[in-house]
């Protein structure tokens, strides 16, 4: 990039694709394309094996109880706005009840819970964060309550790498009687993720932060929950029956599953976590956390950094300096080939609890190096020198 070697640490917001996915994407459209479920022809019932296939591999890699738990949808934004709207359709949370976030949320686990509560007359709460960024456990305790309806939260900080205790909280939750959510988007890239010990009801993430696509996520669920609660969208394969008179509506998952899904997507995804299995989820989390500790050594002694997030972090390292703005930074790195994210990485109201407008983000996936580091490194100390 700009005649250097690219150096990619937005890891958090997408991850560069392998060969493998690739290579999928182009068999589906090559050998399989057609729709699903619905056709007797060869190309109809290999694509529906396919893409029924990849929704095995997602339950294996979750660790879920049984395929049907997981739905696929665009991604993490759409599975969240999928569960806030349909608990609101059950009638359970009404004026007063609350549903309970934390202030390390992206924007996609706050404003469909916004939206809820406008809806219902819930109201929002939000656990406080330390100064090192890490949720105050002991005010989450306090605002549990009788009237606390949801529990959604994130389990890796997007924007500081905080590791959220999801199981412990979640765990804490579920004695409330409160469903609970996790945003896993950035979790499932970089460990394992096991479902069947998270305590959780619902656990969403994307395929393109794993190595897949964009337009593709995962709605994973426990199957009775989405057998007894009410569809989302209304359409083709959601449906037993259709009359003028009565719908009656198909088992999970197809019943969250509205028309013609995204199957090149799908299969996309599947493709992804088998690569990354065949490397190991523990081989990675391993590899990633090295050079994460090594980056942040690095640029500790810059003059007036402020490093966001707690020592023991995940995937990202969030920075930012009082006299050098910075998109001006990212905007230097960028011609010297290092790609980070700039701004508030769609997390505006942790923003303004730390007083600033963004941070400088780099962000780290399997296939980076210690080379990749000195060369962040180099050119973000090269480019402080000219903005300063």
């Amino acid at each position: 990039m700009h005649g250097r070697r690219l150096v990619y640490l937005d890891n958090a917001a997408t991850t560069q694709k392998p060969k493998a996915v690739m290579e999928e994407s182009r068999r589906y459209y090559e050998m399989l394309n057609s729709n699903i479920h619905r056709g007797t022809h060869y190309l109809a019932r290999a694509a529906t094996e396919a893409y029924e296939e990849a929704r095995g591999e997602v339950a294996r890699h979750l660790n879920a109880a049984r395929p049907e738990e997981v739905v696929f949808t665009a991604g993490t934004t759409d599975g969240i706005n999928l569960v806030a709207d349909v608990l609101g359709l059950t009638g359970e949370i009404g004026a007063g009840d609350e549903v309970l976030i934390s202030t390390l949320e992206h924007h996609s686990n706050i404003v469909p819970w916004q939206m809820l509560c406008e809806r219902t007359g819930a109201v929002l709460r939000v656990v406080p964060c330390d100064e090192d960024g890490v949720l105050d456990t002991e005010a989450y305790r306090e605002l549990l309550g009788p009237r606390t309806k949801v529990v959604a939260l994130t389990w890796i900080s997007n924007a500081f790498g905080t590791v959220v205790p999801v199981r412990e909280m979640v765990g804490q939750a579920r004695e409330a009687g409160a469903y609970t959510l996790v945003d896993a988007a950035q979790a499932v890239p970089h460990m394992a993720v096991n479902t069947g010990d998270l305590g959780a009801d619902f656990l969403v993430f994307s395929g393109h932060k794993i190595y897949a696509n964009t337009g593709i996520g995962v709605l994973w669920g426990r199957h009775a929950l989405l057998e007894s609660l009410p569809p989302w969208r209304g359409g083709g394969e959601m449906i037993k029956e259709v009359t003028f008179e009565k719908t009656t509506y198909n088992q999970p998952p197809f019943k969250y599953e509205a028309g013609t899904p995204n199957i090149e997507g799908a299969l996309s995804l599947a493709a992804g976590l088998r690569f990354v299995n065949a490397i190991g989820m523990e081989e990675i989390h391993a590899h990633e956390g090295v050079l994460l500790r090594e980056a942040a050594a690095e640029i500790a002694d810059i003059d007036d950094i402020r490093v966001y997030g707690p020592a023991d972090r995940a995937c990202s390292l969030s920075f930012g300096f009082p006299d050098a703005h910075h998109y001006d930074v990212g905007t230097l790195l960028d011609q010297m080939g290092v790609a980070v994210r700039t701004g508030h990485h769609c997390c505006q109201p942790l923003m303004a609890r730390f007083g600033v407008s963004g941070t400088i983000r780099a962000s780290f996936a399997l296939y980076n190096t210690h080379d990749d580091v000195a060369e962040f490194s180099a050119a973000l100390r090269k480019a402080l020198r000219m903005v300063r």
